[in-house]
């Protein structure tokens, strides 16, 4: 592996569980993320660009959730 070497747990389980909760942590920070930027007037766009992510995967996985916590979105 280039880079820093990771340690993994010996354990299946443990090493298993510790990448569910990673990515548990890392859609609620994406979430917390997106909602920021959109409060401050960021396009789907900029905030797809920002994730690597084209605006409709963006736009599909947090507009109703945006929506519902009453974020006013842009169209473009």
């Amino acid at each position: 592996m280039s880079g820093a070497e990771i340690s993994v747990s010996h354990e299946p389980a443990d090493a298993l569980a510790a990448v569910a909760a990673l990515r548990r942590l890392a859609d609620q920070i994406e979430d917390a993320a997106v909602e920021q930027a959109m409060r401050a007037g960021w396009s789907w766009p900029q905030v797809a660009e920002a994730l690597g992510v084209t605006r409709q995967a963006v736009h599909k996985k947090h507009a109703k959730r945006l929506i519902a916590a009453g974020v006013s979105l842009r169209r473009r």
